[in-house]
């Protein structure tokens, strides 16, 4: 069974093939499309388990405070920011700028995670329940894959 760190890391380096390939594409094309709704799912799905299930424990320490509440803002720009790309036209100049915003801000984030609020959560947090913590990850996000759509939904509501 993989740890937290492990799991989280595997969805990161995921992450970055489907960037590279969104960053490949060129207008409103299938493939642009394809990866753009794979990546957007699974990003979502990815923040809102990482953050019930990993986030959580490292906020309920003191030292963890600052690391996970920097990478829980952070969730919430990018976010925004993949909502805005889901309502701009995917030929528009103005969503291949949004897009390179995004990449950029979220390889830097996912980066951070790994350098900085990994060792900090490891410290704080501690080893044991890493892999407990790692299957609960795994099962929030499958869970969390199926409400996507839903959550979009109510935030164009709001």
């Amino acid at each position: 069974m993989s740890t937290i760190y492990q799991t989280l890391k595997q969805d990161h380096d995921r992450h970055r093939k489907l960037l590279s390939t969104i960053a490949d594409t060129s207008g409103d094309s299938k493939e642009r499309r394809t990866a753009w709704d794979t990546f957007y799912h699974d990003v979502s799905a990815h923040a809102a388990a990482e953050e019930e299930t990993f986030y959580s424990k490292l906020i309920a320490t003191e030292d963890g405070q600052p690391e996970g509440r920097h990478s829980v803002a952070e969730h919430k720009e990018l976010d925004d920011m993949m909502e805005e790309l889901n309502e701009t036209d995917f030929s528009s100049p103005a969503w291949l700028t949004k897009f390179k915003d995004l990449k950029h801000r979220y390889e830097h984030h996912m980066e951070e995670e790994e350098e900085d609020v990994f060792p900090a959560a490891k410290k704080t947090v501690g080893k044991d329940g890493n892999e407990k913590i790692g299957a609960a990850f795994e099962k929030r996000k499958a869970a969390e894959i199926d409400l996507v759509e839903e959550k979009a939904e109510e935030k164009l509501e709001e």
